[in-house]
């Protein structure tokens, strides 16, 4: 068969058997690899379809710019999109995303625009707000906006959907794939209740995003937020495309577990895919366990290429540098507390404090860093070399208030966090973490916690 162009081929992504990482569960577990899209994404699915209904709307005229803010897979969807079609385009990408990514997009004729990960979605220098502005001063110019925008899930709701259920003959009765924008769950798990309502649809969330505990309690904690480096799903927002009817349950998957799925699903099953395939298929497998029985047909969404992270979960001295062993760690910051027999209290000060109280809380308590509150929330922290190295600039420091000199605030992470994890995140930077447990009372995690962990 003869296509007029490349965007012609999305879609009709095979079903792959999972032979090897099934040991112990009952149930066929089958993959639906959409690396086979010419974007090597699922994302190709939704891109295709905004642009088409923004021809449509008339919001999209010959020669116009398409911008959007994107992980890369989207970008790639929209970059095939406009060169079939004669469109210019510019993405705004979180710098924590890998640089194949970002070549990738600049390759097919894109423009990227690399901005800060660590700030709020609000804050004017975020990928979200870079990409609003740009679309504001560009004449003929279309933000789609993949997180609100309902083309996203019906996208998946008019084909992955529909060909996962004749794929599968009708028999699927799990649907599991990760959450970000929402699309590639919530579009195709619609379609698979409309056909089937005992469908159970699973959402794979990350540590660092809001989406399960907000399904669970309705709450939008923003304790809950930190930053991870799993790219491509969870958030720290709620888009519009997250229908959370749609979704039966979450599982929270860490950056580890989805790195290290990720090389088993390409050395196991041959399935050469990315970091967020391997965080579907570990949380998948988990709920399998304890949940699938024999007659039971599960569908996993493998989102995206492998070739997008040889730099990162393909790269074995990137793996070892982020303490990402394959032997399990299973101490958690939970049991880190735990040991203390209740026996810890968390220094703080205010931002009012003077650093002349700052410096006499830690000689007091031997402790050499603090956290700085506003009230109930963290807003900073001190710490004694920070103090040392700027006092002795400046002798009268000591009565200036913390608030003027104070770093940014220690990052929070989740209870059941693994000892690697809280490794990773603990570096000359970020020196101790925060945690808080069910009564949402605060604990502090250090480096000195680590190491008796893993010593113990």
């Amino acid at each position: 068969m003869i296509y007029n162009s490349i965007i012609e081929t999305i879609g009709n992504t095979p079903l792959v058997r999972l032979n090897k990482l099934n040991k112990g569960i009952e149930g066929t577990l089958l993959a639906k690899v959409e690396y086979f899209n010419p974007g090597n994404s699922t994302k190709d699915r939704m891109a295709l379809k905004m642009i088409e209904d923004a021809e449509k709307d008339g919001k999209l005229k010959p020669g116009g710019t398409i911008i959007e803010g994107t992980s890369g897979n989207t970008g790639m969807g929209l970059a095939l999109t406009a060169v079939a079609k004669g469109y210019k385009c510019i993405f705004t990408m979180a710098d924590k995303q890998s640089q194949e990514k970002i070549n990738i997009l600049r390759a097919v004729g894109a423009e990227v625009i690399v901005c800060p990960t660590n700030v709020e979605p609000d804050d004017p220098r975020s990928y979200y707000s870079v990409a609003r502005k740009l679309n504001s001063e560009i004449p003929n110019s279309i933000y789609p906006n993949q997180y609100d925008n309902p083309s996203n899930a019906k996208a998946h709701y008019e084909t992955t959907g529909p060909e996962i259920w004749n794929q599968t003959g009708g028999k699927i009765t799990h649907y599991c794939a990760t959450v970000g924008t929402g699309g590639s769950m919530c579009g195709t798990a619609r379609f698979l209740k409309e056909q089937n309502a005992n469908l159970i649809a699973v959402g794979i969330d990350t540590y660092g995003s809001v989406f399960k505990k907000y399904k669970e309690t309705g709450i939008f904690d923003r304790n809950e937020i930190y930053p991870y480096l799993t790219e491509g799903f969870g958030e720290d927002i709620l888009p519009k495309n997250v229908d959370f009817n749609a979704i039966d349950t979450f599982i929270k998957v860490t950056d580890k577990d989805g790195a290290i799925m990720a090389r088993r699903l390409s050395r196991e099953e041959g399935l050469f895919v990315g970091w967020s395939s391997g965080s579907a298929v570990h949380g998948a497998l988990e709920y399998a366990k304890d949940n699938l029985k024999k007659t039971d047909v599960m569908v996993i969404l493998l989102p995206d290429h492998g070739t997008r992270y040889l730099n990162k979960v393909y790269n074995d001295m990137w793996m070892k540098d982020h303490g990402f062993s394959e032997e399990r760690t299973f101490t958690t910051a939970r049991e880190i507390i735990l040991h203390r027999n209740g026996k810890d209290t968390l220094f703080t000060v205010t931002k009012k404090s003077t650093i002349g109280e700052a410096i006499r809380l830690m000689n007091k308590e031997g402790v050499d860093q603090v956290p700085v509150t506003d009230g109930h929330e963290f807003v900073g922290s001190v710490t004694a070399s920070s103090i040392v190295e700027k006092i002795i600039y400046d002798p009268q420091l000591k009565d200036k208030h913390v608030g003027e000199i104070m770093d940014p605030p220690m990052q929070v992470v989740a209870l059941d966090s693994t000892l690697d994890v809280l490794s990773s995140m603990l570096n000359k930077t970020n020196k101790a973490l925060l945690v808080r447990d069910e009564k949402e009372k605060a604990h502090i995690i250090t480096q000195h916690d680590i190491l008796r962990a893993m010593t113990s």
